[in-house]
This record gives C-alpha cells, structure tokens and sequence, in this order.
C-alpha cells in the first residue's frame, strides 16, 4: 500500500486551491493513511464465487414512463405571452456573469 505523505496532502490541497495548514496536513495524511489501510484489508476479502449485488431491495422502477401530453403544453406564443422582454421568440434576462 503507498503511504500518503504531507508533501502529497500539499501537492492535492495546491491543485484544490484550498488552503491547509501544517496540522492540518499531518491530520489528513493520517486519515488518508487510516482509510487506505481499510481498503488494503478489503482487497484480502476471497470473494470467488460471490455474485455482484447492483439492487439489494428488489424493487422496479416505479415512475411513470416518460410520455408528452399535448393538451397540456403551451405554444411558443402561450409561453411568451406575458412577458414584457422577449426577442425572436425567446425570454430576456439580464445578464449573469460568475463572480470569482
């Protein structure tokens, strides 16, 4: 099992861009370390002959299929017709620009 090393936590926490501190990269390696060895014990588990488990409950789709209803859709001139900002047949909106 490779071991997870502060320098790694550092290397991780650069590319996230999330500020760690000193103590905060020893607790995490520590934790990685803790989880890896977890996993390392379940690749030991013999599981020849076990079936792969994808649905546990036996339960089927229970939604309804997928279908449009035609009486209760609006026409593009419906849609539109109560909106005072519209152009080419489309709302407008203010623009919306991310902030950093």
């Amino acid at each position: 099992m490779a071991k997870i090393s502060k320098d790694t936590v550092d290397h991780i926490a650069r590319l996230a861009k999330i500020p760690v501190s000193e103590k905060e990269k020893t607790d995490l390696a520590e934790g990685f370390n803790k989880t890896l060895t977890v996993v390392d014990e379940l690749f030991k588990v013999d599981i020849t002959g076990v079936e792969p488990t994808h649905q546990v409950t036996g339960l089927e789709n229970v939604f309804r299929e997928d279908k449009v209803d035609v009486k209760k859709m609006f026409s593009q001139e419906e849609t539109l017709s109560n909106t005072k900002n519209k152009h080419n047949g489309y709302f407008m909106v203010d623009q919306i620009l991310p902030v950093d």
